[in-house]
């Protein structure tokens, strides 16, 4: 810094204030300090700087699963949301696994971040309440812990699983397999029982739970090949996978055992990724709007960072259910 302001002909603390209050600093001395650092190829050690503010004004978001595009949508949502707020996000996946989860918090912690977004897969409730309590302003994302503690950006799970099953009832599919997993999953456990609760209201039918350990389209895969290996009688004529991976994974396993979709199976997944509309038979699915869940997500954070005592708000937005080939047929 030094050299910059020896090179700009400012004080040390005038090129401070360039960089990081840019308002005192009037466009002319701006402009020749930041000449002087393209020059010098400057660039500023944030680790000492986060040191001596003893914050970080990075953002951390722990995922469920990267690979799913459903995940990624959100993550684009709060980068939208944290734009032109120098919050830069730093993104962690889970995988679905509780060690790893808590490995991020760990990592999240020790840098000091001034925000987390998080989906949760283990017991967390204890760790995001430290987190809270030594600064760090948490906001939950598709799924909601500790209800009167944190705020929380989801959708209506349990609407969007009456939506899929009763499309399928509508059909004169009665005999419904629910392929998903694992159940700790609050999402997986919302789906399932609208289903079921869809069913029961229904008067007629039964849905099969099909109980996997991850929600990728592998998983799909085997949840299909269970089911077909059961007696002819007693297979499905239509399944409900938890999320379109899990769809997609099941459509795979019934066009390889040569069986028809809709007509001898109906499918219908839940997010509607852009994979779901492309897919070889386009799927019916329950759409989740992703990028705004995350836009909300970030506005709500920043919200708190700024003012810790403010009150916990749940935003619930709605599913829309989309009809394609999967159910309908060509």
């Amino acid at each position: 810094m030094r050299d910059v302001a020896r090179l700009a002909g400012v004080s040390p603390a005038t090129v401070s204030n360039a960089m990081n209050h840019p308002d005192k600093v009037s466009p002319a001395t701006r402009d020749r300090v930041h000449a002087a650092i393209a020059e010098l190829g400057f660039v500023r050690n944030s680790a000492a700087h986060q040191l001596r503010r003893g914050t970080n004004r990075a953002v951390g978001m722990v995922v469920l699963d990267v690979a799913n595009p459903f995940f990624t949508d959100v993550a684009r949502g709060v980068e939208d949301g944290l734009v032109g707020h120098d919050r830069p996000l730093i993104l962690g996946n889970s995988g679905q696994d509780p060690t790893r989860e808590s490995a991020y918090l760990d990592l999240f912690e020790e840098q000091r971040v001034s925000g987390l977004l998080v989906t949760p897969v283990g017991d967390t409730l204890a760790r995001l309440r430290r987190l809270r309590d030594r600064g760090t302003s948490v906001v939950l994302v598709d799924r909601r812990v500790g209800v009167k503690e944190f705020s929380s950006v989801t959708v209506d799970d349990r609407r969007g699983g009456r939506l899929a099953t009763e499309h399928l009832l509508g059909l004169g599919r009665t005999r419904i397999a629910f392929v998903g997993g694992p159940p700790r999953l609050n999402q997986v456990r919302h789906r399932l029982e609208a289903a079921r609760a869809a069913v029961e209201a229904h008067g007629s039918g039964e849905v099969r739970y099909v109980e996997t350990a991850t929600m990728d389209a592998a998983a799909g895969r085997d949840g299909a090949e269970r089911l077909l290996d059961l007696a002819r009688r007693e297979r499905p004529d239509a399944i409900f996978a938890a999320n379109d991976l899990v769809a997609l994974g099941v459509l795979q396993a019934l066009t390889r055992a040569r069986l028809s979709v809709p007509d001898d199976i109906a499918i219908v997944g839940f997010d509607d990724i852009d994979f779901a509309a492309s897919a070889a038979i386009p799927l019916t699915s329950v759409r989740q709007p992703a990028v705004d869940m995350g836009r909300a997500a970030a506005t709500r954070l920043l919200e708190i960072i700024d003012d810790p005592s403010s009150s916990v708000v749940h935003t619930v937005m709605e599913p829309e259910l989309v009809v394609r080939d999967s159910t309908a047929g060509r």
